[in-house]
This record gives structure tokens, sequence and C-alpha cells, in this order.
């Protein structure tokens, strides 16, 4: 079986030292094995504290970083910025014992433009230029980064497996979440297949951003094709709340998505385990 984590989205935004104080053991006590922690600015919350915390609980994390505005990788000014951000993640990684540090490590959340296929090298091969640093900065504390391919809707850049692939260095792991796999990919299945051992971390939900199972996904299609890449990492249910204003509007969040967001957790988690028994 796989390790099932949820990610701190489901129930807040941003995360603080008080909210994983309460959150991290109901997470533990439901008999989630990962609880997933987004560093959405630099000191929102205490990674020595967390690591107390999750050790304390028998709670492993994995770290996942975020791209508002003014956080990009290409065709843009604050390269610099975002990398030392980035590196920070890693850091907060390390901290926590977390192996990969995931998300949409390119440009900010949102942001899209007009490319032809010419400006889309360009971009591609800047990209690969400014997160080398990262990703070797990972690398050589023990860390992988995985890239996560978004929708159209919310960038330009990488939407699929076959572009994160041509965009991204050899070194660099992908991070695939069933949601955008559902809007974007052909067949989500194959898309895991082509993302082979590069497979870093996975993220799954409804296709309405809800209850994983509670919706119109190829559940076992897709766990026969993460089975086929080897992948031994985590499946994180990432959603988030209506109750936030700031990430519901950047997630399109606009109604409930579960009777409760204890609900979409614990459901998720039930059909996960049935899904990879």
């Amino acid at each position: 079986m796989y390790p099932l984590g949820v990610n701190t989205w489901v129930w807040t935004s941003p995360l603080t030292n008080a909210d994983l104080a309460v959150l991290a053991p109901r997470i533990a006590h439901w008999g989630f094995d990962v609880i997933e922690l987004p560093v959405e600015r630099p000191g929102d919350w205490d990674p020595d504290r967390a690591a107390e915390l999750l050790a304390s609980l028998g709670l492993a994390a994995s770290v996942v970083l975020v791209m508002p505005p003014g956080r990009e990788l290409v065709a843009a000014a604050s390269v610099a910025e975002t990398q030392d951000y980035l590196r920070h993640c890693v850091d907060v990684a390390v901290t926590l014992g977390a192996p990969t540090v995931s998300g949409p490590a390119y440009a900010s959340v949102g942001r899209t433009w007009r490319m032809s296929p010419d400006e889309r090298r360009s971009v591609y091969a800047e990209l690969r230029e400014n997160l080398k640093p990262v990703v070797d900065h990972a690398a050589d504390r023990g860390v992988r980064i995985g890239v996560e391919p978004l929708n159209r809707y919310e960038t330009s850049v990488i939407n699929t497996v076959e572009q994160a692939l041509d965009a991204l260095p050899e070194n660099c792991g992908l991070a695939l979440d069933t949601y955008h796999l559902n809007i974007e990919e052909k067949k989500p299945s194959d898309a895991v297949r082509l993302a082979g051992s590069r497979l870093a971390h996975l993220q799954v939900c409804g296709t309405d951003r809800g209850t994983p199972g509670d919706d119109h996904f190829d559940w076992p299609d897709f766990a026969a094709a993460v089975g086929e890449t080897g992948y031994d990492g985590p499946l994180v249910i990432e959603s988030f709340t209506a109750g936030n204003a700031t990430i519901a509007t950047a997630a399109s969040i606009w109604r409930p998505l579960a009777p409760s967001q204890d609900a979409l957790a614990t459901d998720g988690l039930a059909f996960l385990r049935t899904l990879t028994r």
C-alpha cells in the first residue's frame, strides 16, 4: 500500500503553528500516514516546531511550494528571489525529513500568455537554466523537486506530462495531480505511465476538486498505471476550503465540495484504502 496523506489546504490557508497544532493530531488520529505542508510565506509556521510535533504523532511530511504573483522562473525580473524561496522550501523539507518539494515551479498560478513554438522553446530553455540550481541544491540535500503541470486556466507554461518532460532538467522529477490530469490529458493513466521513473509526488482529489472516489475518474486504471511506474511515495489528498477568501478565489472554489472538510478527508482516506489495498 502507498502511504496516504492530506494537505492542510483542505482546512486552512495560510498554515500557522496554531493551525498545525490542532490539525496534525486529528489527521494522525484518522489514520493518515502523511501530512502535506504548504510553504506560502517563509515564517508562517516553524519547521523545527512542526518536525517535533509530527515526530510525536508518527506522521511523515511532504512539502508543497506556492507560486503567487511575483514568484517567477521565466520571463520575469524576479527569478533570483524565486530561486531563494525555492531553496528555502528545500531546507524546510530537510528539517521535516520530507523527501520531496512539489508544485508549479515555473510561473505564478494564473499567469497565462500566448506563445509561438519558438517562444515556447525559449521559455523552456530559460526554465531549465533557472531551475537547475534549485534542483541541484535539493539533490545535494537528498530532496527531490517535483514540478507540477497545471491546467490551461492556471498556466500556459506546462499543462501536460509531455510538456513537462520537454521543459524540465533531466534530474528534475514530476508531481502529478489527478485534477489537472483529468482536464489536460487524453488519458490520465497514459500520462502517468509516460512520467515513469520521473514521478516524484502524487496528489489526488475528485474531478470536481472534492473527495477522491466520489466522482467519474477511472481510479482503478490510474492505480494500475502508478504501480507500473514503480512509484512508492504517498497519495496525498489536495483540496481547498470555500471558507477562505484568498485560497477560494485562487482555486475557484465557490461552493462546498463535500458535507464538511473533515468528511472530504476521511471519506477520501477510506476510498484510497480500498484503491491501494
